[in-house]
């Protein structure tokens, strides 16, 4: 289960950073050359003392050498008081007086969170996923002024997400992702600077709103883009009916030209083969096109039968 998953991958982390299941060589190899001097020494001396303090000493002091990774700073206590940060690398510490509290990992972290059934500023209820890229600046800070750095970026992150959710508007939501990453990054910085920790981003990976108001929104778009479509319709009905207008004009002034495009519109209708053209009385007695359209309605004809005319057998 992812859930079950992520909780062990939380635990190997907390175990790490406190320095448990952590393989030391070099401790491993004091307490080998501490027994086996005592054996040794006891085989020699036929004395078991020997061998009783060879392993007290090895076990006391395999407990001195420490080692930390390139990447992170160990923090030490002494009795109880902090006393410095060490590593990486090998470092001794006073067996018993000394301990490593913790290990604070200076690489950058991604940390998912995120906002589930939170209400917008317009109370939408909507599902948030972000990623949040951060690290810790400051290891002192990261180890004393907070009691689990990890988890308090974690939850600093979902209340200050859920905070500006609810101060925006799903319109808002939906178009300004840049602002919003923004305005969270600095709120989760303003929070987790105290603790030694600097947010470097926030990226938000989803937002999920109500399928009942996906397809509102839908419907709402689609009306939009049919109510734009009308209106550049109409918009160019009144551009076509501005340039008749004007061509009106012209051709009132201008007998020759209006026959000429009659003329032109007849011959467009014409030249295709059974093609069928309706023309008002008027027009035609008013141009004189009657003889012109008898013409050449007869000429289509005797296309047309010439066309049908069966071909005549080769002798």
């Amino acid at each position: 289960m992812p859930a079950m998953d992520e909780v062990l991958a939380a635990r190997r982390a907390a175990r790490a950073s406190r320095g448990q299941g952590r393989t030391n060589v070099v401790a491993v190899f004091i307490l080998i050359v501490s027994i086996l001097f005592g054996v040794i020494a006891t085989a020699a001396s036929q004395n078991p003392a020997w061998l009783a303090a060879a392993v007290v000493f090895g076990a006391f002091f395999s407990q001195s050498p420490k080692i930390a990774k390139q990447w992170e700073r160990a923090v030490v206590l002494r009795l109880g008081r902090y006393t410095g940060l060490r590593g990486p690398g090998l470092f001794w510490i006073w067996p018993y007086v000394e301990t490593v509290s913790i290990y604070v990992d200076q690489r950058v972290v991604t940390t998912s969170f995120a906002a589930e059934e939170t209400l917008t500023s317009d109370t939408v209820p909507v599902n948030v996923d972000a990623v949040l890229f951060w690290m810790v600046h400051d290891s002192e800070k990261a180890a004393l002024e907070v009691q689990d750095y990890t988890q308090a970026v974690s939850w600093a992150a979902q209340t200050g997400l859920r905070d500006i959710i609810g101060r925006t508007s799903l319109s808002e939501l939906l178009r300004g992702r840049e602002r919003i990453e923004s305005e969270l990054q600095a709120l989760i910085d303003q929070r987790s600077n105290p603790w030694g920790v600097t947010v470097q981003s926030v990226e938000m990976r989803d937002i999920v709103i109500p399928a009942s108001l996906q397809d509102a929104m839908s419907r709402e778009a689609q009306a939009s883009r049919e109510k734009s479509a009308r209106i550049i319709l109409g918009q160019a009905e009144v551009e076509i009916a501005h340039l008749f207008f004007e061509a009106a004009k012209s051709y009132e002034n201008n007998p020759t030209a209006l026959h000429l495009r009659a003329m032109n519109i007849l011959y467009e209708g014409l030249k295709e083969k059974g093609a069928l053209m309706v023309v008002p009385s008027n027009v035609v007695e008013s141009m004189g096109l009657g003889g012109m359209m008898g013409a050449a309605a007869l000429r289509q004809q005797s296309l047309t039968q010439g066309s049908e005319k069966p071909a005549l057998p080769a002798t």
